[in-house]
């Protein structure tokens, strides 16, 4: 048995923004940026506690103005910057507070969002730091050396390297770029060695080590012997070996670990801290001069606000992580006379999720019918059961109504397999029982708080749960959520001052059956159906997706070409409002279908000869082949999503 969640429906007190809030979690991992105004809107504070707020849906009306259609990726820049003050203001009070004389230079993995319009914000708004990236690719290489242009700032280069990345990044070291090729495997060395000597320059030169520190969550192959990336501890000795022969051990001036994406342990990096601090010091006693220590990425977020060391969320906080960085770091060089380094870390999930919201509106509803439809002339027996038992459903009878719906439910479809009733009949059945289950239901929602009610009985309002169709594709727009099970909040953002009375879930455009968004944050646990509002014939019913900023734009893909969707740069105005700095359009069905190498121009040839050849057959009209020809060019021209 377990107990009724609710006091008396008719006693509930009136549902206020407050409420939303707790809900949805927006209490606690909105902080600072998101909450809920008076009128029940999503509001949003780009720049934390520092003052500024728009109207999430008053922002969206706007920009729906503008000929922006939903689903709309609205990017607040000032959360960028805000981002990158939170994380060097953290490590500025743990110098101060662990007496850490050095300093934090940190990076931004490139890979983590690699459009233009961030990587440039990113880039702008960290110069006074000397803030700088970090380049996984070849690509994402050219991407740092054209918008790095600060002598001071890192450009951290990690990945699988081969000649002409060597090459590049020495060159650019000539172009007063402060590149650092990290080695990360045993036979990058040769080649940096022998590069160098080709040109008569060397890049500044990191080792990334692989750590015996146990990780965990779904990165903790991070580190450890069987991690795909970095050295052992003998391949450590032999590349410091290699370079003193070369004469380029005085070119060594980094150590870097990584121990995952989202470390929600705060103890695993302690750790691993404690572990890299301790080779650190040992390449100094080899005579590497080192400076800097690469703490790597991980950082996490908060996504379902339950402060907890589970996949969603992390049981520190970013000052937390700062002071634990520093003062463990200290605590192994003090002692040893090795002179503290500069620390770096590639926060990029921490930078980046916060700064962009999805915005998707709702198609319509699916879900049981549980209208009670009108008795008629010579009705079945069964029939006629289930009407009786509507009819004398109450607050004493709730179990012994639910055993009978079921009884006779399952008479019906036996009867129907026999033949004894007609399809008609069978769906008249059917509608009587969910008015059934639906009666039960709200009963039970009005039983004072704490009744006993049976289990079977509890899990009535997820039977009756609806399935909203929401017009976006996550396999574009949220792949993690499909790929790795990620959790997101979710929730509408507006209507947030009336009580949500249905439960359901999100099927999106996709032909896939794993195209929905089924699982949503529950305060360290996960549930699998969302509190939501009854849509109202004629009205918009909008939602939010939050802290996607990190990795969802740069991995979707184009499942049923669905591509990107319009995308817009908002930053606040200095004498209030907002100013929108970018628009980025959404792929056109044109340019989806050439990604794929389609000819847009020679599929309406066919299609126009087609409609010729279908003339010619007096099988279709002039006019009905104009209007299809018309449909056919406007749509190459719209975005792959579907427009009211």
């Amino acid at each position: 048995m377990v107990t009724a969640p609710s006091a008396n429906a008719g006693q509930q007190p009136p549902w206020t923004p407050a409420d939303s809030a707790a809900t949805y979690g927006l209490d606690r991992w909105g902080e600072p940026y998101f909450s809920v105004n008076a009128r029940g809107h999503v509001l949003v504070q780009p720049r934390g506690d520092r003052g500024g707020a728009l109207d999430l849906v008053e922002l969206v009306q706007e920009l729906q103005g503008r000929d922006l259609s939903l689903p709309l990726l609205i990017r607040f820049d000032d959360i960028l910057e805000d981002r990158l003050e939170r994380l060097h203001a953290a490590f500025d009070r743990a110098f101060v507070q662990y007496g850490y004389a050095g300093r934090y230079q940190g990076v931004f993995p490139v890979k983590c969002n690699q459009q233009r319009h961030v990587v440039e914000q990113l880039v702008d708004s960290g110069r006074r730091w000397h803030f700088g990236l970090e380049a996984g690719s070849k690509a994402e290489l050219l991407i740092a050396l054209s918008l790095l242009d600060d002598p001071e700032a890192l450009l951290i280069c990690n990945g699988y390297k081969d000649q002409r990345y060597i090459e590049t990044a020495i060159l650019a070291r000539r172009l007063g770029r402060r590149p650092v090729v990290v080695i990360e495997q045993a036979d990058e060395v040769q080649r940096i060695i022998a590069a160098s000597r080709e040109l008569g320059a060397a890049p500044f030169i990191g080792i990334r080590a692989k750590l015996s520190a146990r990780s965990s969550g779904r990165w903790g192959s991070s580190v450890g012997e069987r991690a795909k990336f970095g050295l052992s501890i003998p391949d450590v000795l032999t590349t410091v070996e290699a370079l003193r022969d070369a004469g380029l051990l005085a070119d060594l001036r980094l150590l870097h670990f990584h121990i995952g994406s989202q470390i929600s342990d705060i103890a695993v990096l302690k750790d691993a801290l404690q572990e890299a601090g301790q080779i650190y010091g040992e390449l100094v006693r080899l005579g590497a001069p080192m400076g800097y220590l690469d703490v790597g990425g991980g950082l996490g977020i908060d996504y379902d606000g339950s402060r907890t060391a589970t996949a969603a969320s992390t049981n520190y906080s970013l000052q937390n992580y700062a002071n634990d960085v520093v003062a463990t770091v200290r605590e192994c060089c003090e002692p040893h006379g090795v002179p503290l380094p500069t620390l770096v870390s590639e926060s990029g999930r921490a930078i980046a999720s916060h700064f962009s919201v999805l915005v998707f509106d709702v198609l319509g509803a699916g879900g049981v019918s549980a209208e009670v439809p009108p008795p008629g002339d010579d009705e079945p027996l069964i029939v006629r059961n289930l009407r009786d038992t509507l009819a004398g459903i109450g607050d004493d009878n709730l179990q012994e109504a639910w055993n009978d719906a079921i009884k006779f439910k399952d008479d019906a479809l036996s009867a129907f397999r026999l033949g004894y009733l007609s399809l008609p009949q069978r769906a008249l059945a059917e509608r009587l029982y969910w008015a059934c289950c639906e009666a039960i239901a709200t009963r039970l929602a009005q039983l004072p708080a704490g009744t006993p009610v049976a289990a079977e009985l509890a899990e009535l309002p997820r039977a009756l749960a609806a399935t909203y169709y929401a017009n976006l594709s996550v396999f574009r727009s949220a792949p993690d959520t499909w790929a790795i099970d990620q959790l997101f909040p979710v929730m509408p953002v507006h209507r947030l001052n009336e009580r949500p009375r249905r439960l359901g879930s999100f099927a999106d455009l996709t032909c896939d059956s794993d195209g929905k968004l089924a699982r949503f944050i529950d305060r360290g646990q996960v549930k699998t159906l969302l509190e939501l509002h009854e849509l109202r014939p004629g009205e918009p019913y909008w939602i939010g997706l939050f802290l996607g900023g990190a990795y969802q734009e740069v991995m979707g893909n184009l499942h049923n070409l669905f591509g990107s969707t319009n995308a817009v740069h908002i930053r606040l105005a200095s004498g209030g409002g907002y100013q929108v700095d970018h628009v980025v359009r959404g792929d056109t069905n044109a340019e989806v279908l050439q990604a794929m190498e389609h000819d847009p121009a020679q599929l309406l040839e066919r299609l126009r000869m087609a409609s010729e050849a279908a003339i010619g057959r007096g099988d279709l009209a002039i006019s009905d082949a104009r209007r299809l020809m018309a449909h056919l060019r406007a749509s190459l021209e719209q975005t792959t999503y579907l427009k009211g």
